[in-house]
């Protein structure tokens, strides 16, 4: 198999919440191997593990989902990170994403939870399954290597 060309985008926004959705824009946050410091989820069960550190988003899928009618903004959907620029459909489990100084793996596409229902017109929040609509599901990532990012950081997709 022939290697990815890296792809260049950038951090649209942070998020980040004391449990729960939505997750509510920060300047800059610290990533570490359990994801951005100060930030919790309500459902330990479902969420959290090193595999679902960081969870990841397409500004340019929230616009889509917009444009279809869906008052979803950028972290409502639970998302850390809203990230803009990246061909999302490339976005991929066992590719590489560059943020700031952060290095993370995507683990796997994120499963839409019910509490995301009033992001979505008729509360039709499995609009974001990947195997009903690829390409435009969230992401999770384990990090690599941890840091500070900011709003307008480049993203790098590798391998």
């Amino acid at each position: 198999m022939a290697p990815y060309n890296s792809v260049m985008g950038q951090v649209h926004q942070i998020n980040t919440s004391r449990g729960g959705v939505p997750k509510l824009p920060v300047e800059m946050a610290v990533v570490n191997e359990s994801g951005l410091i100060g930030d919790e989820q309500a459902d330990k069960v479902h969420h959290g593990s090193p595999d679902q550190a960081l969870c990841l988003y397409s500004l340019e899928v929230i616009e889509t989902l917009r444009r279809e009618g869906h008052p979803i903004e950028p972290g409502s959907a639970g998302e850390n990170v809203t990230v803009s620029g990246l061909d999302w459909t490339e976005v991929t489990p066992g590719r590489t994403l560059n943020i700031g100084p952060v290095e993370a793996e995507i683990t796997f596409f994120a499963e839409p939870c019910s509490k995301n229902a009033r992001w979505f017109k008729d509360g039709q929040f499995g609009r974001m399954k990947e195997s009903r609509h690829p390409g435009e599901s969230r992401v999770y990532a384990k990090v690599i290597k941890g840091g500070p990012i900011r709003a307008g950081d480049p993203v790098e997709l590798v391998g």
